[in-house]
């Protein structure tokens, strides 16, 4: 890797650089602080142009998207052009850099409660809210990622294809057959789509309580971590923050008997994202229950259809990983689609 202060002297940013130190808990490749002489330090961090592939894509979403908050008069992450192209990213032709204003004083939480689910409800409503009359094109950073057809095609394929010869074993046709009752109903958003009946919005598709920052005195500044900023349906934000945030138990906890679908989480995000996102039509509102329930389906497809091709996507820790993450993830399923009636009662009482 290229020494960051070098780097870093691409990006037209000002000041001298007093010092460079990592910045993160590891799970972050490639990020530091710049501590700077002047008013403001910065953040340098490497783009992953595996994963999205399309970094001018990926910039211009975000510029757009950040461009416009701040018209409004809201607070969002700010990013500093290449001083040779103007450009918000620079490149050596293999790796991406980009170099964004650090925000001091500035705090975010692990903790998922009703408490910080409320306040992420809230402040990725407000998100939407912001950009919901963004007049830009922006695309699809990840194609198709949160699309439920594409899922099932790629699960109907690894059964078919039976790569690692999976199949024979009966708890995993078990395990095809319920998901394939669902099949039909939880693709009914493409349908939907199709028929002109719901509309695709700027969505963050990573909704995550530590992807907000906070002020000192616990008001919300501003939601980081933009990389998947996309056209979506608001289902994606919604269902995939309650997938993680309302499980009882982590993704792949074998222990199945303990998933459960938290209603107070529900209620709480529920009531902070709909306090906020005041532009959702009819059809979006009434179908937040069925996103609830989308999440862990979609996921325990992708974790069901990995396990069948041999573990080619997800990183594993022991051979059945996958199907104890799909075994996981079913379960949830359930519990939400045993919970949906008292999901709909709730968003009508709001």
């Amino acid at each position: 890797m290229k020494d960051p202060r070098q780097i870093a002297s691409a990006f037209d940013i000002k000041g001298e650089i007093k010092e460079i130190k990592p910045l993160g808990n590891g799970l972050i490749n490639d990020t530091f602080r710049l501590y700077m002489d002047g008013p403001e330090d910065y953040v340098l961090q490497r783009i992953n142009n595996a994963i999205f592939q399309d970094v001018e894509l990926l910039q211009h979403n975000i510029e757009c998207a950040t461009s416009h908050i701040r018209k409004k008069g809201g607070m969002t992450l700010t990013f500093i052009p290449c001083k040779a192209t103007g450009k918000t990213y620079w490149t050596d032709g293999e790796t991406y850099w980009r170099v964004s204003v650090f925000i001091r004083d500035a705090f975010t939480f692990d903790t998922v409660n009703p408490e910080y689910s409320y306040y992420a409800g809230k402040a990725f409503g407000a998100f939407e809210a912001m950009l919901a009359d963004i007049p830009d094109t922006l695309g699809e950073t990840i194609p198709d990622f949160h699309n439920m057809e594409l899922r099932a095609r790629q699960l109907h394929d690894a059964v078919k294809a039976d790569k690692a010869g999976r199949m024979s074993n009966p708890e995993v046709q078990a395990i095809l057959k319920d998901l394939l009752v669902y099949e039909e109903e939880m693709c009914k958003a493409e349908r939907l789509y199709r028929e002109g009946k719901l509309p695709k919005r700027i969505c963050h598709c990573d909704t995550k309580v530590n992807n907000m920052l906070f002020d000192k005195d616990g008001n919300i500044l501003c939601v980081i971590d933009l990389d998947t900023l996309m056209p979506s349906f608001v289902f994606s934000d919604f269902g995939d923050f309650l997938r993680t945030g309302a499980n009882t138990v982590a993704e792949d906890d074998p222990a199945i008997e303990k998933v459960d679908f938290r209603m107070d989480i529900f209620e709480a995000f529920a009531k902070g994202y709909l306090e906020s996102a005041t532009f959702l039509t009819p059809i979006e509102k009434e179908n937040l229950p069925y996103a609830a329930c989308l999440f862990p389906y979609m996921q325990a497809v992708r974790f069901f259809a990995d396990y069948i091709n041999g573990d080619t996507y997800y990183k594993i820790k022991c051979p059945e990983h996958n199907l104890v993450r799909t075994r996981n993830q079913v379960a949830l399923f359930h519990s939400a689609m045993k919970k949906a009636a008292g999901m709909a009662a709730f968003i009508k009482s709001i």
